[in-house]
């Protein structure tokens, strides 16, 4: 899957609020109300990236997650990215 230009990656992120582009990934942060509630969001994360075999980088402090997607192989944001994304955007709109 071959990675998607800057233009396209832009086209996408207008349907996409809070995630932005930087550099070669995908970005979005989340706040909950506790670390419990974050730490359940990373959980449910962990389970779809897994079985997507595409896996994010994510940061943790306290009650922040920070999520990072990239396509490794090819050097930049692909269709799985936006994939994920979008995958994490319905999962957080499971969660209080």
């Amino acid at each position: 899957m071959a990675a998607l230009s800057k233009v396209e990656i832009q086209e996408k992120l207008t349907k996409m609020p809070g995630w932005s582009h930087a550099g070669k990934s995908l970005q979005k942060k989340f706040i909950f109300r506790s670390f419990v509630e974050a730490m359940a969001f990373v959980n449910k994360i962990a389970e779809a990236a897994e079985n997507a075999g595409h896996h994010p980088d994510i940061t943790i402090s306290y009650n922040r997650v920070g999520i990072n997607l990239s396509t490794h192989s090819e050097s930049g944001v692909t269709e799985r990215d936006f994939d994920l994304a979008n995958q994490i955007d319905r999962i957080r709109a499971t969660m209080p």
